[in-house]
């Protein structure tokens, strides 16, 4: 084994693509290895704002790749905030060198003026991502049934190209993540247009169809449009929604999942709640599609 003078954190570049896809399949046994292939190539296709790395970073040991952590760079054109934010994709450390794996995170997440934003962390890391400067933004997740809500007098439709949409503060975002197999709604009501992206999910648990919230320009827009909103999804064939919460949501029907799927970020500029826009679960994660 390596001595600990060899260890080092570096970007990853192209010519890492193959150790890179070896570690994360080893890493994510669940998910194919294209998958990982598909990833860096996406990664590849993506600018990332000066500075920042493209792909993310390497843990090495005596010269050989031993963890990884890949990294998804969004810029300004791409949000509604001129902040520059970073999403955590995959983080993977070999076991033998699992007491460095606080300082790939370190290195990875040392941009002072960039919000690092983890969405998919799994339980066993939250102690490292808290230890390196991560705080939870969100507590857990709200399972809703919308169609069983209110909101009479809203018109739903799907967003297109007519005027009144292209008009939207948010249009980019919202087309971007059409083009990703989003389903995009748009809520009016009296003249006021609310969007809400929805990216549906498989479960292997849920005998009906499910679709997480993955942007909102505010989460009491939900409870206030939910019964319109869910009999659209219905004729889509999802009956559930999960959307991020702080606690129980008044005015949707469901059950609050405290301690579910937290959502961790670290730097000056937290999401909102249920903004997971060009989050590694939309970009690598919309295969089930609508």
């Amino acid at each position: 084994m390596a001595n600990e003078t060899q260890i080092r954190c570096r970007k990853i570049t192209e010519l890492d693509f193959e150790s890179v896809t070896d570690l994360l399949a080893l890493g994510f046994p669940d998910r194919p290895r294209r998958y990982w292939i598909d990833a860096l190539a996406l990664l590849q296709r993506r600018d990332a704002p000066e500075g920042c790395a493209r792909y993310g970073y390497l843990l090495e040991a005596g010269g050989t790749a031993v963890g990884v952590h890949l990294q998804i760079f969004n810029t300004a054109a791409e949000l509604p905030t001129q902040a520059i934010r970073c999403q955590a994709s995959a983080w993977y450390v070999e076991p033998q060198f699992r007491s460095h794996a606080a300082l790939l995170i370190s290195v990875a997440t040392r941009l002072k003026t960039v919000t690092y934003v983890n969405t998919t962390a799994s339980p066993h890391t939250w102690p490292i991502l808290e230890a390196v400067g991560f705080r939870r933004y969100t507590e857990g997740q709200f399972v809703s049934f919308p169609a069983l809500g209110a909101g009479a007098g809203t018109r739903v439709s799907m967003l297109d190209e007519r005027p009144e949409h292209r008009s939207l503060e948010d249009y980019e975002l919202l087309r971007g993540h059409r083009r990703a197999g989003c389903l995009v709604l748009v809520c009016e009501t009296r003249g006021d247009l609310k969007p809400f992206v929805f990216l549906r999910r498989r479960l292997r648990y849920a005998p009906i169809g499910v679709a997480q919230l993955v942007y909102c320009r505010d989460t009491a827009d939900l409870p206030a449009n939910a019964g319109p909103l869910g009999r659209r999804l219905l004729r889509r064939g999802v009956a559930c929604v999960i959307c991020d919460a702080n606690d129980p949501i008044p005015g949707l029907v469901g059950h609050f999942f405290r301690g579910k799927n937290p959502r961790f970020v670290k730097g000056p500029d937290a999401p909102k709640l249920n903004d997971l826009s060009y989050s590694e679960t939309v970009l690598l994660g919309a295969a089930a599609g609508f």
